[in-house]
């Protein structure tokens, strides 16, 4: 059996590593994680029973597919050590923010390069991941597709400009809606409602609002029919929704993500730089 390589082991690469062992795509000891941290590695070869390494160049001497999970400012670094080291046969997927997969070939050479994005609810096992290449087979592709769904779904897009955008919408997506909880509940308690109250109550209303949505999405329903079907007119649901929209939410929304869109291109170009 192959084995599968992560450089840099913190919490989006546990959540890779759990997901591929729960769904049984690699045994533990198939999988094997570098990290600069001894104490990091430490936990995960306790927890989920790697290997380990402080070392990227003896990872890459054994791995078949390596994942590069190591914060888009530190790509760089971590590719000097590796650079035009790894075997042409080797599959090497990036979910490294704003790094292209033109730079990454730039770097190591040609090998087949699949760029990432997933995202954080992938470490409860409901992530949604979008992928690119240029250059790896289908075959690699649908390998690396496998990988992501099993830590939720998975698309696989055929333009690379689109990566920099699916990273704005569903890469730092959670924090948009983590954002809302915290200003509900911020409301709530300005309001005198007990904060453990007011946290249980906005959760819930949270997790059930998304398995409504993702119910309705199989239905073929959009945000807004679920909306309008809970906004009476003239009733309490429609006074917030009128206050929202009258101090332009849709354009607030749109312009903090057209931002977040913009610097991850930004992050492209500063690695770039670094040369």
């Amino acid at each position: 059996m192959e084995t599968i390589g992560l450089i840099g082991a913190g919490n989006m690469a546990e959540a890779i590593i759990r997901g591929i062992i729960a769904s049984g795509l690699y045994t533990s000891e198939n999988i094997m994680a570098s990290d600069v941290r001894p104490d990091r590695l430490a936990y995960i070869a306790d927890e989920y029973g790697i290997q380990t390494t402080q070392d990227n160049l003896e990872l890459i001497e054994h791995a078949q597919v390596i994942i590069i999970c190591v914060k888009p400012q530190n790509v760089p670094k971590m590719l000097d050590c590796i650079d035009r080291k790894i075997n042409g046969d080797t599959l090497v997927i990036s979910i490294a923010a704003g790094i292209t997969t033109e730079y990454l070939t730039k770097r190591l050479g040609d090998v087949p390069i699949i760029r990432a994005m997933p995202n954080t609810p992938a470490m409860v096992d409901q992530g949604a991941t979008a992928l690119y290449s240029a250059n790896a087979a289908q075959t690699s592709l649908e390998h690396a597709k496998e990988l992501f769904e099993a830590m939720g779904k998975t698309v696989i897009v055929d333009n690379e400009e689109m990566i920099d955008a699916i990273t704005a919408v569903s890469g730092s997506g959670p924090a948009y809606f983590f954002l809302l909880m915290e200003e509900m509940v911020s409301a709530a308690r300005e309001m005198n409602i007990p904060a453990d109250i007011a946290e249980e109550l906005v959760y819930q209303t949270a997790k059930g609002a998304g398995e409504l949505a993702q119910q309705a999405y199989a239905r073929g329903e959009s945000p807004a029919e679920l909306r309008r079907k809970v906004t009476s007119p003239k009733g309490t649901t429609e006074a917030a929704v009128h206050v929202f929209l009258s101090r332009d939410f849709g354009g607030t929304i749109f312009s903090g993500i057209k931002s977040a869109r913009d610097r991850s291109v930004e992050l492209s170009k500063e690695a770039e730089s670094h040369e």
